[in-house]
């Protein structure tokens, strides 16, 4: 564990150097690259004020709310599409054609549905963590080996009792990769979200130091969001971890 945090410091402080050595030998002005200090006044400013704290809260509420609407729906669609082939023939089609569309083409429809507030935020988030849900979903539902499920079925367990014993259990790996994916991709829908129609938001600071060539406030605002992504993604190892202790490896855990 100790070496891993070595790693991450030294990466970290690498890009540091290697930033402000391309600021100091391009000579370039601040709006072009400014120089981490910079972005670190600007940072501080930020918070002082309060806009990074008050516009991070309302990206997290987008965030938060969009992987739960998209990990349930996903979640039971797609448990009801592997253990039905008709159903998964059935709604494939609209399925893969809902993800063949980029989700910046879909955004701008929701944001006039469903209007500028929340709801097209959590939507966006909710559309973009869908899909590798519900095929991770599906997928690991139907890892589950045939012989497990006689097995059951000899034993006349209940559907239930089959779920919770055998199938949550076998898919729950596939099921937790799938949702270190959307946890990630849900910082992205929400961005998307905010840069069609916002009036808060870190995608919102985004486009207010673009507007207004302020480019440390928006290395602020993109820093904020890739802090953002990282801590979700560290939470689902997390859980992964526990509720996978038992398929760890002794090297895994140094």
């Amino acid at each position: 564990m100790k070496s891993k945090t070595w790693l991450i410091a030294l990466s970290i402080f690498l890009l540091l150097v290697v930033w402000q050595l391309v600021t100091w030998l391009g000579s370039f002005p601040t709006f072009i690259i400014p120089s981490p200090a910079q972005v670190g006044i600007r940072f501080g400013q930020a918070i002082m004020d309060g806009s990074l704290l008050r516009n991070t809260v309302v990206t997290l509420l987008e965030v938060l709310l969009g992987l739960a609407l998209g990990i349930s729906v996903a979640t039971v669609l797609g448990y009801l599409l592997a253990r039905s082939v008709r159903l998964e023939r059935f709604l494939s089609p609209y399925i893969v054609a809902s993800q063949s569309i980029p989700i910046v083409a879909i955004a701008p429809l929701l944001v006039i549905w469903f209007g500028p507030g929340l709801s097209s935020k959590v939507l966006v988030c909710a559309l973009i963590v869908f899909f590798p849900v519900l095929v991770n979903t599906v997928v690991g539902v139907r890892s589950v080996p045939e012989d497990l499920r006689d097995l059951m079925r000899s034993l006349q367990a209940t559907r239930w009792q089959t779920l919770k014993n055998l199938e949550l259990p076998a898919a729950l790996p596939v099921f937790l990769g799938g949702l270190r994916i959307g946890a990630t991709l849900a910082v992205i829908g929400a961005v998307v979200g905010e840069f069609v129609g916002a009036k808060s938001g870190l995608g919102f600071l985004v486009n207010v130091g673009r507007g207004v060539y302020d480019t440390a406030l928006v290395f602020v605002a993109v820093f904020t969001l890739i802090a953002m992504a990282l801590i979700l993604y560290g939470l689902v190892a997390l859980i992964e971890k526990r509720l996978l202790k038992w398929q760890q490896r002794p090297e895994d855990e140094a």
